[in-house]
């Protein structure tokens, strides 16, 4: 049923009446009058008090949240009056492994407000409290949920069933936070402030969190509809449970699905149109690079900047940035490429992350091109380009979402870059229940190589059916000085992934001149058309496995002419255990055409022609939960014009304590052609010392064969206060290929802090 008005007396709150500043922490209010809704929704009737969870037949649940008059203590304890006067919610239900059933550890959670915070409360019951996994505390680390015990939450704060923001923990304080967009795009980078602290009982464990209202954005107006979804990861025995009712087929990822959430009914938030946040920084560094000329020499310099986050309305936020400075973000993980196509690598500086996925375009992944890619802002190759002064304005207005961004560069005498003025605006309307449509334009003043501007624009739409069925649609084109025709690139794909079946098809078309400089375009001239399948029953009666997955996949890509340049036939087979490891063998056939000669390693130059060749690949990945985990994987075959073998350990990590980690990666190619045999390895990596929740120092190491470089990037972060940081980084690179061995190519000791200011 949809509607409000038969809903009035179900969001009353119970007991001690509002407002009494001598009231004890966690105390609930009494109503005065019945709360009406501010717009009709889809779920369950609202609890009736003193309940505050209801359920329907068809699976709906709706969750009334408690007021609170005066803020909780977070402590962990759960000791204050809302815990024993309040039922908690409960009666978890399980994905994995097996779907429908009651979770077979109790979890209670309690929704709670009062004028600045909503808090969510947890007491995590265990049959065995001693098998806990939980070895994580740095921030935005994902061995929080892959590899631990962990509770996630997440709130859908507009209430249109695709967009949330997510929040989760492990029983030692480790915290993750991220944004969801069109229940798919997660960007984990996204850190607001907020605050939690666990505890430990004979049971089990528990968590109270508190969320300022002030780090979220929501629906103009103080009565508010929320989403609200939990999920319980319980590792060591690798179930997943969550509060509503979610299908196998999305496992962990459904807690992105807002659409299935629970309705959260009874709140009352703040207008948050005055929120203003400032915060200045100072930088001083220390440098040496003797790549550039003249070269430079323990060059001492300081700078001093400042960003700034405004609320037009509840739901629109405009950024400012002056003098932008990114000299504490953390080194990219490198990787080797063997191929003819360009890397893509993430983005991680703060001015563009909230919102980030607002600006996604045509469900892009792979071959399709990105249209706006904000790592062209500000970089250019591995050079750093300052950023005089930039603007946003991102948020929603009513069935809108809306994007603008413009930015300023300076010159960068190195690279030769000279000042650019970058441009995006994006607009996107939610249609249908799950579905959008959208426009994005892009903008820059003068290209890399100076001939002139660059226009770019397109439409796209995100089309969501059922849970598992979805089409990915677009058309774009570009314009740059000097270059015409052939400009346009347009992709439609239909992707079924259900638990025991699922079926991608795709066509994609990139133009030779499809150029968005602000964005990414990984193969240009193609015409691919691609379709894969996959069968993934779920045996019976075996009990250490719980799926099997058979995959097949083809790829054609032609060039504009008409020639064939890249196919790709290709089958694996996988086991999926209980224990959360993995086995996985396949087989691949591949053609390729080299329209150009192609460099593959230094001295190495493949000629035009034809290339056939196919290999074989297995592997095993551990689960995250053991002590020691990773993926190690070994292939063999034919590889252009002569044979290739690959031995590569991936996504390890050794947890020799919670606080101490050490996360090792290791490839090499041995590679034998005719026109010359060559050897790449990739060896690096990470270790992490974590002091507290908000402070921890890492290092990650690396060497490259590809371009004879061992890299370091050490870091020490601390979160001083909520939203305050206080960073110092070294980095360094040495070339090994060099006559000394190894020299020095560049090195720098970075000192800054930053400091926010909220009102």
């Amino acid at each position: 049923m949809r509607g409000a008005a038969f809903l009035l007396a179900a969001c009353l709150v119970p007991a001690v009446a509002a407002g009494q500043s001598n009231s004890p922490a966690g105390s609930v209010s009494v109503p005065i009058l019945p709360i009406e809704l501010p717009f009709a929704f889809d779920g369950a009737p609202a609890p009736v008090p003193p309940e505050v969870v209801s359920r329907d037949p068809s699976g709906r649940v709706t969750v009334r949240v408690v007021r609170l008059s005066a803020p909780l203590r977070i402590d962990g304890r759960l000791e204050e009056p809302l815990y024993s006067t309040v039922p908690p919610i409960s009666d978890f239900i399980q994905v994995e492994p097996q779907e429908g059933v009651p979770a077979t550890e109790r979890t209670e959670v309690w929704v709670s407000f009062d004028r600045d915070n909503i808090y969510v409360s947890f007491r995590c019951w265990e049959t065995h409290p001693e098998r806990l996994v939980a070895n994580e505390m740095r921030r935005d680390n994902y061995a929080i949920f892959q590899g631990n015990d962990h509770i996630a939450f997440m709130f859908d704060t507009f209430y249109d069933r695709r967009n949330s923001v997510l929040f989760e923990f492990n029983p030692i304080g480790g915290r993750l936070d991220g944004q969801v967009t069109n229940e798919r795009q997660f960007n984990g980078d996204w850190n607001p402030i907020w605050d939690l602290e666990p505890g430990r009982f004979e049971g089990g464990w528990t968590i109270e969190a508190a969320i300022p209202f002030k780090s979220l954005r929501y629906r103009a107006g103080r009565a508010q509809i929320w989403g609200f979804n939990v999920r319980r990861g319980n590792r060591w025995k690798n179930e997943t449970s969550f509060l509503t009712p979610i299908p196998n087929a999305l496992g962990d990822r459904g807690i992105f699905q807002a659409s299935l959430a629970a309705t959260l009914v009874g709140l009352e938030a703040p207008p948050g149109s005055k929120n203003i946040e400032i915060k200045p920084y100072v930088v001083s560094d220390v440098t040496t690079d003797r790549l550039v000329i003249p070269q430079i020499s323990n060059d001492v310099d300081g700078d001093v900047g400042l960003d700034v986050k405004y609320g037009v309305t509840q739901n629109l936020t405009a950024d400012f940035t002056y003098n932008t400075d990114f000299a504490q973000v953390e080194a990219d993980e490198q990787q080797i490429n063997l191929t003819r196509f360009s890397l893509f690598f993430p983005e991680k500086r703060e001015f563009f992350l909230e919102n980030l996925g607002l600006f996604g375009f045509g469900g892009a992944s792979g071959d399709t091109p990105v249209l706006f890619y904000s790592r062209r802002i500000g970089l250019n190759g591995n050079r750093v380009i300052p950023i005089d002064v930039g603007g946003r304005l991102t948020g929603r207005a009513g069935r809108y979402s809306v994007g603008l961004l413009d930015i300023r560069t300076g010159d960068e005498v190195v690279s030769r870059t000279q000042a650019t003025n970058f441009s995006v605006v994006r607009v996107k309307r939610d249609i249908l229940r799950r579905s959008s449509i959208g426009l994005l334009y892009t903008g820059r003043s003068i290209t890399p190589d100076g001939r002139g501007r660059n226009l770019a624009y397109g439409a796209d739409g995100t089309f969501a059916f059922f849970d598992n069925l979805a089409i990915n649609t677009y058309w774009a084109q570009t314009k740059s000085d000097g270059v015409s025709g052939d400009d346009i690139s347009y992709r439609a794909q239909l992707d079924y992934s259900g638990d025991r079946y699922g079926v991608q098809v795709e066509r994609l078309v990139v133009g030779d001149n499809f150029m968005p400089e602000v964005g990414f375009v990984r193969r240009d001239d193609m015409r691919k058309t691609a379709g894969a399948f996959r069968f993934s029953p779920r045996p019976m009666n075996i009990g250490s496995i719980r799926k099997f997955s058979w995959n097949a996949a083809m790829v054609h890509i032609e060039n504009g002419s008409g020639r064939l340049e890249t196919r790709e036939a290709a089958a694996d087979f996988g086991i999926e255990f209980q224990s959360s490891d993995r086995f996985g063998i396949g087989y691949s056939n591949n053609f390729e055409f080299l329209p150009r000669p192609f460099q593959i390693a230094p001295g190495v130059i493949l000629p035009i022609g034809d290339y056939a060749f196919d290999s074989m690949r297995i592997g095993y990945t551990f689960g995250q939960q053991r002590p020691v985990s990773g993926s190690v994987s070994f292939e063999h075959g034919t590889f252009y014009s002569g044979r290739r073998t690959a031995l590569s350990v991936t996504r390890g990590r050794m947890n020799l304590s919670p606080q101490f980690s050490v996360e090792p990666t290791y490839s090499v190619n041995w590679v034998d052609l005719p026109e010359g045999a060559f050897t790449t390895q990739l060896l690096g990596s990470r270790v992490t010392y974590t002091l507290t929740t908000r402070m921890f120092t890492s290092a990650l190491v690396q060497f490259n064969s590809g371009n004879h470089i061992v890299s370091a990037n050490v870091r020490l972060r601390w979160e001083y206060q909520p939203g305050s940081e206080f960073f110092v980084v070294y980095n360094e690179e040495r070339d090994t290929f060099g006559p000394r061995f190894p020299e020095l190519a560049n090195r720098s000791l970075i000192v800054k802090i930053n400091r926010l200011f909220r009102f």
